[in-house]
């Protein structure tokens, strides 16, 4: 089988590369300034990791137009502390970084509730797509007050 390339491809050789390396990058939610006035960026696993707690910590309803997105586990925080109430949170977390966060691959999810304090500890591993490295990220979820 024959190579056909048009005329504007002109002398190629070796390979033609068709993916190219990505480089996740979102703005710094802190929004904290540099000396130049510009906001910081964050790149690659910071960026990620940020977009996964993002999406933990906001509720269900919370954003205008995208009533969807985000987690209820704010909401379990007042439900019984049994395995049945974990494995829901555990799966609602899943859901909803699968669905809003494409550039993550949820490996393990442990949650250990304090019903006494009304507070919920949620430990995500997920391995970041393009780079294959492997984030914990370690967060508590409380009741306002």
């Amino acid at each position: 089988m024959a190579r056909q390339l048009s005329i504007e491809d002109g002398n190629l050789s070796g390979s033609i590369i068709t993916s190219r390396d990505r480089k996740y990058s979102d703005i710094d939610l802190l929004f904290e300034n540099k000396p130049s006035g510009d906001i910081y960026v964050k790149e690659d696993a910071a960026a990620v990791k940020q977009s996964v707690k993002n999406i933990i910590s906001t509720n269900l309803y919370e954003k205008p137009f995208n009533m969807d997105y985000g987690t209820d586990i704010t909401g379990e925080l007042f439900d019984l502390a049994d395995p049945l109430t974990k494995d829901n949170i555990k799966d609602e977390i899943a859901l909803s970084i699968a669905k809003y966060e494409p550039r993550a691959a949820i490996l393990d999810i442990y949650c250990n509730a304090n019903p006494d304090a009304h507070t919920l500890y949620v430990q995500v591993t997920f391995r970041v797509k393009s780079t294959g490295k492997i984030i914990t990220l370690d967060t508590t979820v409380a009741r306002l007050r």
